[in-house]
Formats: structure tokens, sequence, C-alpha cells
């Protein structure tokens, strides 16, 4: 209770406590009324001659110091806590004095009393730590660490001059994680790259089929829609490269977070084939679906696995073989991929050489650029497969024998068992194709 209420409190629970007393006895009204004056008199003047003579440990800290003894009180590593980025104390002698909650989770080895050199072993981090402690300079660092993955952080080495504990002055670090900006840069980098190599070759065909127009064409109409109808493919081809690209881009940059919308794999599937089979039947191409009606819950995004699906089919009708045989159906279990369902996508085409397989999912690889492009292909699908089945922590399996054909099959892992029983619950939705 803060000291300007405690005076009230010791007035006011003596005299009810008299007054019960009195009422107890039957004592007349006048005379309750009398001694209950005279006792709180001298109440009153007892407790305001002690509240005069407070400690001077309690009174405020002038305003100058109040900072430092705010932080010293404890609330200051509270505040600490709460912080996004990154943030910990480094004493001398190089141990780590403290860590907040966002670097414990950023780096799950950071411990007490271990050296800050063990933890992060960036030479260019080492030296601005080292460095800080020499000087009064805030000193900056950019590093690389490998940690499931490339981590890209920059690094603020101020030193505090004691400022924060009553020991030797430690040196405060606060961690910048720049992955994200650099994973957009490259991204931007690779994007203009990338376009401008696939791009022109079909703006080439343009403008020569344009000059053409202009001049020996300009008089025969025949000429005049044949290079029109070039012109339109080349068009076209341009207007997928460049849709395919910025798919690939937004996928690649939700690459890291997890879905968490569910679905069934085996719906996405027959969506994809319900989307695709117009096509299909145009080519003269067979498509036999033959999945299940039993649940394969899955934790993914729905939109991006029936693009998984469809740039398979759409794969296997440009390269398969002409009015051949697609198949849609489950992948059996396989001890490598356990806790995962997987849908294969089979076709009767001329099959891949095994030295091709391992590159097929890199980004503008083609087992034979003329084929692909004279077919539509930009090069992108099973790239745009790969990044997606990253997201949803699933897997690309490829298997092909040449002469014979090819199979790609997805596998997603396995919704947890709540996931499960809720959508085996609603039912299976069906797509008819």
């Amino acid at each position: 209770m803060p000291l300007r209420l405690w005076p009230f409190a010791v007035i006011i629970l003596p005299l009810t406590a008299l007054a019960t007393v009195l009422a107890w006895h039957d004592t007349p009204p006048l005379h309750t009324a009398a001694f209950l004056a005279v006792a709180g008199a001298v109440l009153t003047l007892v407790t305001l001659a002690l509240a005069g003579h407070e400690p001077a440990a309690e009174a405020s800290p002038p305003a100058d110091t109040a900072p430092l003894q705010f932080l010293r009180a404890g609330m200051g590593r509270e505040l600490m806590e709460l912080l996004p980025q990154p943030l910990f104390l480094i004493e001398q002698g190089g141990r780590i004095g403290y860590a907040n909650l966002a670097a414990r989770d950023m780096f799950p080895r950071l411990s007490q009393a271990r050296h800050f050199a063990n933890l992060l072993r960036a030479p260019a981090f080492v030296e601005a730590v080292t460095a800080a402690f020499d000087s009064d300079e805030v000193r900056q660092a950019e590093f690389v660490l490998y940690q499931g993955g490339e981590l890209h952080l920059r690094a603020h080495v101020c030193p505090t001059r004691g400022e924060i504990t009553d020991d030797a002055a430690p040196v405060l670090v606060l961690v910048e994680d720049r992955t994200h900006d650099r994973k957009i840069e490259a991204l931007r980098s690779d994007f203009i790259a990338n376009a401008s190599h696939e791009l022109k070759t079909p703006l080439a065909s343009i403008l020569g089929s344009i000059e053409t127009l202009q001049g020996p064409a300009r008089d025969d109409p025949a000429g005049q829609e044949r290079f029109l109808a070039l012109m339109a493919r080349q068009a076209e081809r341009m207007k997928r490269l460049v849709e395919d690209l910025l798919s690939l881009s937004h996928i690649e940059l939700s690459e890291h977070l997890a879905p968490r919308t569910e679905c069934d794999l085996l719906d996405t599937a027959r969506e994809a084939g319900a989307a695709v089979s117009p096509l299909l039947r145009k080519q003269g191409v067979t498509l036999e679906i033959a999945l299940s009606d039993q649940p394969h819950p899955v934790r993914g995004d729905r939109d991006q696995l029936i693009q998984v699906f469809v740039n398979l089919l759409e794969n296997a009708l440009k390269y398969g073989r002409p009015e051949g045989r697609i198949v849609l159906a489950p992948a059996d279990g396989d001890p490598r991929w356990p806790g995962m369902w997987g849908v294969s996508v089979i076709d009767d085409g001329p099959g891949i050489a095994r030295e091709h397989v391992p590159r097929l999912t890199e980004r503008f690889y083609r087992v034979s650029a003329k084929a692909s492009r004279d077919r539509g292909g930009t090069g992108l699908g099973l790239a745009i497969v790969k990044h997606v089945l990253n997201r949803h922590r699933g897997e690309l399996q490829i298997e092909s024998t040449p002469g014979v054909g090819s199979r790609f099959t997805v596998r997603v892992p396995k919704a947890p068992e709540s996931v499960s029983q809720n959508l085996a619950g609603a039912g299976n939705s069906t797509v008819s194709r």
C-alpha cells in the first residue's frame, strides 16, 4: 500500500473494531459517538506524526538517475525480452552474459557463459566485438551463417560503458536478419537475367516479322497471314514465360513459410485432371484417373498443389507419345519418405535419359531446348513444382526409362491426426472430368 494511504487504514480499522465492541455491550449511542470521536482524534494525531517520518529511501529518484535505476531494477531485462530482434550481452572475457528470447530462438545452441566466438564462427563478427571492447565506437558486421540454410545477418555491436550492469562494461549486440531482403535482391536479379535471356528469341522473331510485313510482304496477303500467325505464337510464348516467372518468384518468396490450411491431396489431383482434360482430348491423348475415394488429407495450399499437378500433366502431354495415355494414380508408400501421401503422373512417352533426371527441376533446363520451345514450354514448369513442394516439405520423385515412359510422383506429408479425422468426417468431394 502507498505510504500516503496507510494512515487512513490505521484510523479506520481500530474505530470499526471499537464500534463493534461497544455495540455488543449495548452502550448508549451518545456515549458511543463521543468515545469514537475522541479515539479518532488521538489516532489521527499519532498517524500523521508517524507519516511525517517516511524513510528517505522511498523518495523518488532525481530525473537524471531514474533511467539507470529503472534498468537495474529488472525492468530493462523485461523490455529486452520483448524485442523482436535477437539481442545479447557479451561480458569482458567474451562470455555471453544474457540473451533475449529472439536470440535464443535464432541460435538454439546459445547458452550463458559460452564464448561468443564458439557460437558465431564469423571472422567479421568476432573482429567487430573485439574492436568494441577496445574502443567506444559502435561497430557493424555482416556475415553468413549456415543453419538449416543460409542466414544473412547484420550485427550492431555497441559498447555499454557500464550503463546496463554494475560489473565491467559488457558489449551489447543487436542482430538483424537480412535473409529475406537478400532473397528478394537475388530473385530480382535472377528475374531480370532470365527474362532478358528467354525473351530475346521471341522478340527477335516478332521484330523480324514486322520488318518483313513493312517490306517484302507489304502487298502479299498470304505472307501477311503467315507472319501475323508467327507473331501471335511468339507473343503467346512471351506471355507464358512472364506468367511462369512471376509465379515462381511469388512461390520462392513464401517458400520458408509452411502452409497452414488443409485440403485433400487426391481432390487437388482430380481438379487438375478436370482442368487439363479438354486440352488432352484435343490432342487425342487419353487421361485415366485411377484415384480412390479414401481421404488423403494434407496441410497445404490447395491452389499451389493444383498447379503442381497441372504442370506435371501438361509436361506429360508435351513430351509424351502422340495420342498416348496418361495415368493419374495414387503412389505406394515408400520407406524413404515415411508419413507421406503420394500421387503419380505416368506417361508412355519416349522417356528421359538418366543423366538428365537430376537437373530437370532447374530453371530453364531442357533436355532438348528446341523441342521444348516448339511445344510451348518455358523451362520453368518443373522448377515451380519443386519450389511448391519445398514449401509443403514434400518431395518430387522422378523415374524414367527411355523407350518406356516416365513417372513423376508427388509426395506431401500427411496431415496431423486431428486434421485427418476432421476431413474424414466432412467427406471427400469429387471433381468430374
